[in-house]
């Protein structure tokens, strides 16, 4: 039996390596990993799966036309995962995040009109719910037919989700016309070793070997529930392979709906911090609650998480603890600490 082909763009960041190190472990297939490999191509994770022969990697912008054109056209699978992501980017780069991103969806689109690609997932956000709950007061959980709201449009911590509305309208609509089948996921808080230096459980490990005291607690009392990696990749794989979920959306999350205080205590026992919490204000834009309803993956994928976000949170610490401690350079900036007005 001829092997599938799979592609994912963006394939070496955060999840999109882990996808690779879990199919090339659990699917005879050949695999491409396409990116621009800001993260680095000398990055350990990387080098050890491309030992593989399965696997295979192809360096480009793909925000440049002219990239596409060292792709195959017929490929079995697309994972579209290629986007510039953290919060401190959309405060500090709202522009280029628009630009990229939006550079990142179109050429992808207009790549696959002209190909003949059988199946692309695209990978969007719980970011698009941002104004949902303190707007209108959707309930929570969240399922997704809870329509998307961004509050105040002009908002530069806005500016990832607007593209990700974007790439869910585009991928549905032109896979309609096109030829092609499509599936959309909204990753809610997927967290794990390597995931960057841009995210709060990241932040939190530098802060805790820093010393810091009385330690200050952001948004205390907002909500939000985390997804272990391995769990989001099982989730994408069970979504991008299941029929059914052609031309649907799904949640991959967990339904655990924790508070930000929680997570940073438990950070703290962790570190063995035995000082002062103060609570502190946010980043601006910042949701009050957020927490999937999964009750449509569950049912339609048998998408069932497996790992407690305590446990995760230990594995994660873990990894970033070793990480700062060895001296290593970070592919990007760290923790920075919430500006009161942008």
């Amino acid at each position: 039996m001829e092997k599938k082909k799979v592609l994912l763009l963006g394939g070496a960041g955060f999840i999109g390596l882990n996808i690779t190190k879990f199919l090339s472990e659990n699917r005879d297939y050949t695999i491409t990993v396409a990116d621009n490999f800001s993260r680095g191509k000398k990055d350990e994770y990387l080098i050890k799966l491309l030992e593989n022969p399965a696997i295979s990697m192809i360096e480009g912008d793909f925000t440049v036309p002219a990239t596409y054109d060292q792709l195959e056209k017929d490929y079995d699978y697309v994972y579209m995962l290629a986007s510039v992501v953290g919060v401190n980017n959309t405060l500090e780069i709202p522009h280029e995040i628009i630009r990229i991103n939006t550079a990142l969806i179109y050429n992808t689109l207009e790549w696959l009109k002209a190909s003949f690609v059988k199946k692309v997932l695209f990978t969007s956000t719980s970011e698009c719910y941002a104004g949902t709950i303190d707007a209108f007061g959707y309930k929570v959980p969240t399922p997704e037919t809870i329509p998307l709201t961004i509050e105040d449009i002009g908002h530069p911590r806005f500016t990832y989700a607007v593209t990700k509305m974007l790439g869910e309208s585009g991928f549905l609509n032109y896979s309609r016309k096109c030829g092609f089948e499509c599936t959309i996921v909204r990753y809610h808080n997927v967290f794990g070793p390597r995931m960057g230096f841009k995210h709060v459980i990241p932040h939190l490990a530098q802060r805790f070997l820093a010393n810091e005291t009385p330690f200050l607690v952001y948004g205390h009392d907002q909500t939000r529930s985390f997804c272990y990696i391995t769990d989001a990749v099982e989730g994408t794989v069970l979504a991008m392979e299941n029929e059914r979920s052609n031309g649907e959306i799904f949640h991959i999350g967990t339904m655990d709906e924790i508070t930000i205080e929680e997570l940073i205590r438990e950070a703290g026992n962790f570190f063995g911090y035995k000082g002062e919490y103060e609570n502190a204000p946010t980043y601006p834009g910042s949701v009050a609650r957020r927490c999937p309803d999964i009750t449509k993956a569950k049912n339609m994928l048998q998408f069932e998480p497996k790992i407690n976000w305590k446990d995760g949170l230990k594995l994660t610490l873990g990894w970033y603890k070793a990480f700062f401690e060895s001296g290593k350079e970070s592919f990007e900036k760290a923790f920075e600490k919430p500006k009161a007005n942008v």
